[in-house]
């Protein structure tokens, strides 16, 4: 019952709350999150991923659909599983770990352009631009922190992306 209380305290924006969860919480997540990403620098990652995300996500917890730490588990496994998806594509695209957007910085004036296209967009198209092609995050994760339906965060990159090829195209 803590766990369900500490959860609509840190909502509120209660940090005090929030540390309770992270002690109470922290090495089972930190366990599931290993289990699937066998390595414990990543682990360490992801688990302060997850965080965020409980406490960015924490008041939309429904203790009618499940307990605390069910929910915070699922959030756990499915941070684990997108780390290594981003991981895998990184890796059969040839692309170093580390840098993502590799590609555009090899030619300078494409660099250029793509910036000065990105500030044509509109902000939350940017933002999920640069959050599902250089940051990793794949759209259900941007859907579910907006507040969106997957559908809407498809539409809004998928104009973004077009409107940013318009641009590109026409420089």
């Amino acid at each position: 019952m803590r766990l369900n209380d500490d959860l609509a305290l840190a909502a509120a924006g209660d940090r005090v709350a929030f540390a309770r969860i992270y002690a109470d919480t922290s090495h089972k997540l930190f366990g599931i999150v290993l289990r699937l990403v066998h390595d414990k620098e990543t682990a360490e990652d992801v688990l302060q991923e997850v965080y965020l995300k409980i406490w960015d996500r924490a008041g939309s917890f429904d203790p009618a659909r499940a307990s605390p730490i069910t929910w915070m588990a699922t959030i756990a496994r499915n941070s684990a599983i997108d780390s290594q998806r981003r991981r895998d594509r990184r890796r059969e695209d040839g692309e170093p770990a580390d840098s993502a957007d590799a590609s555009v910085s090899g030619d300078p004036d494409l660099r250029i352009g793509l910036a000065r296209c990105m500030t044509l967009l509109e902000d939350h198209q940017r933002q999920f631009i640069r959050s599902a092609f250089f940051d990793g995050y794949s759209y259900a994760e941007m859907a579910t922190h907006a507040s969106v339906p997957l559908g809407t965060m498809k539409s809004w990159v998928r104009r973004g992306l077009e409107r940013l090829r318009v641009c590109l195209d026409a420089d």
